[in-house]
Formats: structure tokens, C-alpha cells, sequence
């Protein structure tokens, strides 16, 4: 084994680990909470800076080959997951003050990490155990609901499920190949075998169910709804990426044939229309963007009938957008001791009037998720449909364009709350804290920098 090879390949999986490690020595010194935050923030600052230094570099090794790898396309995959990590922890500050979350934190993160780099069905299944199992404890850490731990429970069996379905499949697709590599399953695309048919189509259903693509959603909205904002934030954000990139990776330069492309763009296609209906009459905000993200998750597996080419620049780029958005509106709702009151839609009526900036932030981030131009939400859903379209899919592109007008109403009944109703402008908010604004101000400019310069960021996935 090339030790040089595992150190350099592996730093941001290092960092993470360093960090996890440390931070069980502060849980057992019982040190303060202030350094508890500070290694969390260090740690996952390190992983990301090693992801960005691998990425940019264009380094490629494999210190455990046929199991796991690194190149540039899984770098800018890491870059992207632990960058939008950092302002969910600065957001947390407030809720969390225990090393529990920070550990259980960067574990899932350490997952995530494992799973990009995925060249076999162990380490993938590995990467998407330890990403997952952390966030059933998340979800229930802090819950200031009754409902949080029906939520988890949920969570829990449903992503069970998605597990042993996906051992069942890649127990099937070993029967007829032979082989364990990921690459085993891309091939086995193009086969008309039963055994590799029953064993893809059994894998695609657990990623149906991990990523909440209808009829596979049912845990989300109560899982979103159950955790507090800065969980909802990470499931939203992270868990979505990290689940999305491992398909990309999965599915690798493969073209889509029938049936499987039927099974790729139907279900992903009533997940757009159903997610966007759905969310159109939700009280709560969480549970709005749980059926928001159904929806979106929806536009993300359509990216796989796109040209093999540029499937993970769409993805990616959808991700990043997605993600920064998502993260940028919850850093930017108003704090309350009530959770359940801060969650509802009702109490945003009037905000512009008590918080303009926070008003402004949250009517940006719903704008962009609605693909209004020229908002990166637009280009990240133009590019996908572009592609969709650009392989031959010209219905299916067209539908999910079509069905994609159907979210435009819940985001801008947001955006009407928070500008157009001034009855609720009596109700007192609590303050942000400084972590809360600086989250806010690293999303907001990262999108900035996306709306501005879209070409050069896609340029560099």
C-alpha cells in the first residue's frame, strides 16, 4: 500500500476524521462549548480547503484500487458537499451547544465523502450507511416536538428499506456479473438479463427512496417538519447532494435505454408535479420545502437522460444552486423559542416590515428555487432541461419544463407573505445571531458569484 497515495488522496476524509476524533476527546474532557464549535468549524474548514486543493490541481489516485478512488470530478463532488456544510454548522450554533451534534455531524459528512468516491458496491454501501445513520440520531437530538420522534422513527425504517432493497440489488446484479465494482452496474444497463434487470431496478428504487422520489417520499415532509432548522438545512442541502452525486457516479458515462429510461423519467416526472401541488398547501414552512425538495429531486434524476457528457456538470451545478439557496433561506428565518411558530408560513406575513434584510434573503432564495431569471435557479434547470432535450428526450423534456411552472405559486406565496401583507407587522421576532447573518452572507454571495458567473463555475466542475 502507497501511503503517500492514501495521506494525499484522502485529506478531506483526514481533516474530518481529525476533527471527529478530537472532538470525543473534548466530549470526555468535558472542555467548553465555544472550543467544541471552534474544532467542528476548523475541521470541516480543512476538509473543504483539501477538497478545493485536490479539485483544483486536477489530482487523480486510487490508494485502494476497485474500491476507492479519487479524480477531479469527485473532488469538486467533495468541494461542493463540505462547502455547503459550513454555513448549516454556523447556523447551528444557536441550537446545538453538545459535541454529540458536531460528531455525529462531520460523521455524515465523512460518509458523504466516501460515497462520491465509490468504485465498488461496499465502500458505496459503507459511505451511505455512515452519511445516513447519523442523521436518524440528528433528527431527534434536539427535537422541541412530540412529533420529531414519530419523524425518526419514519426516517429510520424507510432508510432501512432503502438499504436492504439496495443489498437485494446488488446482490442480484453480482449474481449475473460477477463483480462488486459500480462500473458492473452502468454495464449492466444495456443487458437484457433478468437477473441484472431486477437487480438495477431494485438499486434505483433504494435511490428513490433515499433522495424522496414519489411514491418513495413519505418520510420526508415529517422528517423536515420533525428536526429543528438546522437539520431540516442539512437534509435539504447535503443528504440531497451527497445521495444525487453517488447516482451520477453509479450511473457513470452510460446512455439511457429502454425501459430503463421510462423508469427514470416517469416516476421523477410525478415527483415534479406531485411535490409542486403538494407544497402548495402546507401551512408549515419546513414541510413546504420537504415537498419542494421532492420536487427538485425530480429535476435531478431527469439530469440522467441528459448526454453522458455533461451529467455531472448539470447535477452539480443544480446541486450547488440548490443547496446555497435552501441553506440561505433557513440562515435567514427569523429566530424563535417557539419552533412550531417559527416554522409556520403565517409568521412571515409582514416580515419585510420588522427584518427587510431577512425579507430580502428569503424572497431571493425562494425566487431562484422557483427558476425565476436570472436567478441561478434558472440556469441550473435550464441546463438540465437543455440536455434532457439535446439527448433526444423531447417530450419528457417539455413535461418537467411544464410541470416546473407548477412550483411558481408556492414560492411566490412566500414572497407575498413576506412583502404584501403587512396585518402580522405587530409580531415580535427574535434577533439572528451573528453566525446566522455571516451563513446568510457567505450564501449570499457564493450565489452572487453563481448568478454572475455561471460559464466559469461550470467550467471548473
Amino acid at each position: 500500500m502507497n501511503w503517500s497515495s492514501v495521506l494525499t488522496s484522502m485529506l478531506p476524509e483526514h481533516a474530518l476524521l481529525a476533527g471527529i476524533v478530537l472532538l470525543v476527546v473534548l466530549d470526555v474532557a468535558r472542555s467548553g462549548v465555544r472550543s467544541t464549535f471552534l474544532v467542528s468549524v476548523l475541521a470541516l474548514a480543512a476538509a473543504t480547503a483539501a477538497a478545493a486543493w485536490l479539485a483544483s490541481i486536477g489530482y487523480a489516485g486510487a490508494p485502494f484500487p476497485e474500491h476507492f478512488s479519487v479524480s477531479p470530478t469527485s473532488s469538486a463532488s467533495k468541494l461542493i458537499v463540505l462547502a455547503l456544510a459550513l454555513p448549516v454548522l454556523l447556523v447551528s450554533r444557536d441550537d446545538f451547544s453538545e459535541p454529540t451534534f458536531h460528531i455525529l455531524l462531520l460523521s455524515s459528512l465523512y460518509g458523504v465523502c466516501l460515497l462520491v468516491s465509490a468504485d465498488s458496491f461496499l465502500t458505496l454501501f459503507l459511505g451511505l450507511e455512515i452519511m445516513s445513520l447519523p442523521v436518524y440520531a440528528l433528527v431527534l437530538l434536539a427535537f422541541q416536538r412530540t412529533a420529531s420522534a414519530e419523524a425518526a422513527l419514519k426516517y429510520l425504517v424507510l432508510g432501512g428499506t432503502a438499504t436492504a432493497t439496495l443489498l437485494m440489488g446488488v446482490a442480484l446484479l453480482y449474481g449475473q456479473s460477477g463483480s462488486l465494482a459500480v462500473s458492473a452496474f452502468a454495464d449492466a444497463l444495456t443487458t437484457r438479463a433478468t437477473l441484472s434487470t431486477v437487480g438495477i431496478v431494485l438499486i434505483i428504487v433504494a435511490f428513490f427512496l433515499k433522495a424522496a422520489i414519489v411514491p418513495f417520499h413519505a418520510w420526508a415532509p415529517d422528517a423536515y417538519e420533525g428536526a429543528t432548522v438546522p437539520v431540516t438545512a442539512y437534509m435539504a442541502a447535503i443528504i440531497k447532494a451527497g445521495v444525487l452525486l453517488a447516482v451520477v457516479r453509479l450511473f457513470g458515462a452510460a446512455q439511457m435505454v429502454p425501459p430503463m429510461t421510462d423508469l427514470i423519467a416517469v416516476l421523477p416526472l410525478l415527483s415534479i408535479i406531485w411535490g409542486n401541488l403538494a407544497a402548495m398547501r402546507q401551512a408549515s414552512f419546513r414541510r413546504m420545502i420537504a415537498y419542494s425538495s421532492i420536487a427538485h429531486a425530480g429535476y435531478l434524476f431527469y439530469a440522467l437522460l441528459g448526454e453522458a457528457s455533461g451529467r455531472f456538470q448539470a447535477v452539480a451545478f443544480y446541486l450547488l444552486t440548490y443547496g446555497v439557496m435552501n441553506v440561505l433561506a433557513f440562515s435567514a428565518l427569523p429566530a424563535d423559542r417557539d419552533d412550531a411558530a417559527r416554522d409556520r408560513l403565517d409568521n412571515l406575513k409582514g416580515l419585510f416590515s420588522r427584518k427587510p434584510v431577512a425579507a430580502v434573503l428569503i424572497a431571493l432564495s425562494m425566487l431562484s428555487l422557483a427558476g425565476i431569471p436570472p436567478l441561478p435557479g434558472f440556469i441550473a434547470k435550464f441546463l438540465i432541461f437543455r440536455n434532457v432535450i439535446a439527448a433526444g428526450f423531447t417530450l419528457y423534456g417539455v413535461l418537467g419544463l411544464l410541470a416546473s411552472y407548477l412550483g411558481i405559486y408556492f414560492y411566490l406565496r412566500v414572497v407575498q407573505y413576506l412583502f404584501m401583507s403587512p396585518q402580522e407587522a405587530t409580531r415580535a421576532d427574535g434577533g439572528s445571531s451573528r453566525l446566522a447573518w455571516t451563513a446568510s452572507f457567505i450564501c449570499l454571495v457564493t450565489a452572487i458569484l453563481i448568478g454572475v458567473f455561471p460559464g466559469w463555475v461550470i467550467d471548473r466542475l
